[in-house]
C-alpha cells in the first residue's frame, strides 16, 4: 500500500512539474506576443510554474484516476487556487504572481472560480494563465484520457472561447501556430 501511494505521489509531482513548465513557457511567450514588458513576462513564467502548487496539498483527498470527479473531489480541487495562494503569500512573490495563481480559473464570462470575476475584473496574469493552462491540460495525457493534438485542443478551446479574453486568446494562438 505504501509503495502504491509513493508511486501516485511521484506521478502527481512529476505531472504537476511538467504541467507547470509547459504553462510557464506558454505564458511567457504569450506575454511576449502581446508586447508586455520583459519583467511582466518573467512574472508570467513564475506564475505559470507555480499556478497549481495548491494541488499538491490535495493528493490525499482526490484520487485523480477517474473522470468525472465525484462532487466531493470537485469541491476540494476548486480549493487549489486558494491553497496555492496561501502557500506562496509569505514567500516573497509579487502581488502579480499571487493574483495570477489565485484567479487562474476565473472565466472571462464570469462563470469561473474562486470569485466569479468577469472580464477585466480578472487580473491580466490570471487571464493569460487561464488560456495557457487550458491548452496545456488538453495536450497532456491524463489517467482518464489520451492527450489531444494541438489542432484539436485549439478547436476545443474555440468552442469554449467565452472563457477567455479574446485578445489574449488571439495572441496565444499566434504563439501556438509559430511552434
Amino acid at each position: 500500500m505504501a509503495e502504491m501511494s509513493e508511486k501516485i505521489i511521484r506521478y502527481d509531482l512529476e505531472t504537476e512539474i511538467n504541467h507547470g513548465i509547459q504553462v510557464s513557457n506558454l505564458a511567457y511567450k504569450t506575454g511576449r506576443q502581446m508586447s508586455l514588458a520583459e519583467d511582466v513576462c518573467y512574472e508570467l513564467a513564475v506564475a505559470g510554474m507555480l499556478h497549481d502548487i495548491g494541488k499538491l496539498r490535495l493528493s490525499r483527498y482526490v484520487s485523480g484516476d477517474k473522470n468525472p470527479l465525484v462532487i466531493e473531489e470537485i469541491k476540494y480541487v476548486r480549493r487549489h487556487t486558494q491553497l496555492g495562494y496561501e502557500a506562496l503569500k509569505n514567500k516573497g512573490y509579487s502581488s502579480f504572481v499571487l493574483e495570477a495563481v489565485y484567479y487562474h480559473h476565473e472565466n472571462f464570462d464570469g462563470s469561473g472560480y474562486p470569485e466569479n470575476l468577469r472580464g477585466e475584473e480578472i487580473p491580466l496574469g490570471s487571464r493569460i494563465l487561464r488560456v495557457c493552462d487550458t491548452y496545456a491540460a488538453l495536450t497532456e495525457k491524463r489517467p482518464y484520457r489520451d492527450a489531444f493534438d494541438s489542432q484539436t485542443a485549439v478547436r476545443m478551446m474555440i468552442d469554449e472561447v467565452k472563457n477567455f479574453d479574446m485578445q489574449i486568446f488571439l495572441a496565444f494562438q499566434r504563439v501556438v501556430h509559430e511552434s
